[in-house]
């Protein structure tokens, strides 16, 4: 049999696909492994060193809580910041037409390609103790509000840009033509679309806020109880030599983060087979 004939069998050809299939799936999850599994099982493995009771000692420890507590308030304004602001940039630069839009929408990503440690050293330089514009805000919580915003903004304008972008906007024209102001245009026809695209953005600079280092390391401070976030209290834990700890941590922020991503994709599905019923 030739190879021709061969690729034209459709049983040989089934078996190719699914070799072929196979063997992706295992290159896949190899790198997975690798990249994302292994290290996840190590964390969780060194913060049971000392045992469920030295985990759970570790992570009800007063200065862990108020860290904890720290991270998660101030990386749930973030992300509710992002959600309406991201939501008006994404909607300007769709919707309308402005010189510099092209120069604006690249500047969007910019905090992805800075480096977040000179972002840290640009806010401290603007709200630090000798601030151009008389604003001194280090080492305080709105200087970490500042900082986590200012890295976790692409996430929510790329999210809602792109569906933005697919709108139907004969259906807004339709529903002007029948009276509908602007307000309930937005509210009952557009907002509902966004909203899984800005769920899922939301998630996203959350998932970030809650373990971003380098762009609060010197505009925030690191003071325990006032400003310390978890990523700076886990430093400080390997630095005096108590990795068990700063372990649990970790696996805390990464429990936190799995539940918000988890409930974000579970209201999201369910506000896309909502809008798909009607």
């Amino acid at each position: 049999m030739s190879i021709a004939e061969s690729t034209d069998d459709p049983v040989v050809s089934s078996r190719v696909r699914r070799s072929s299939t196979g063997l992706t799936v295992g290159v896949a999850g190899l790198w997975l492994s690798l990249i994302v599994l292994l290290p996840l099982a190590a964390i969780v493995a060194q913060s049971f060193d000392d045992g469920p009771a030295g985990f759970w000692d570790a992570i009800v420890a007063k200065p862990a809580l108020q860290t904890l507590g720290i991270t998660i308030v101030v990386s749930v304004v973030v992300a509710l910041i992002n959600v309406v602001f991201g939501t008006i940039i994404a909607w300007v630069l769709v919707r309308d037409d402005f010189p510099g839009k092209g120069f604006v929408n690249a500047i969007i990503d910019l905090p992805f390609a800075l480096p977040t440690i000179v972002a840290s050293l640009v806010l401290l330089s603007l709200y630090g103790p000798n601030s151009p514009i008389d604003l001194h805000l280090s080492a305080t919580q709105p200087a970490l509000v500042i900082a986590l915003t200012f890295v976790t903004l692409p996430f929510v304008v790329r999210q809602v840009q792109p569906v933005l972008m697919e709108l139907d906007q004969s259906v807004e024209e339709a529903a002007a033509v029948l009276g509908a102001d602007n307000r309930i245009i937005f509210t009952k026809i557009v907002l509902p679309a966004l909203l899984p695209s800005i769920l899922t953005g939301a998630g996203l600079a959350f998932t970030r806020a809650i373990g971003e280092f380098g762009s609060v390391v010197l505009i925030g401070g690191n003071i325990p109880g006032k400003t310390q976030v978890a990523s700076q209290y886990i430093q400080q834990e390997i630095e005096v030599d108590q990795p068990v700890n700063a372990a649990a941590i970790s696996v805390a922020l990464l429990v936190i983060a799995f539940v918000a991503l988890l409930a974000l994709r579970i209201v999201s599905r369910i506000q896309t087979r909502r809008e798909g019923s009607e």
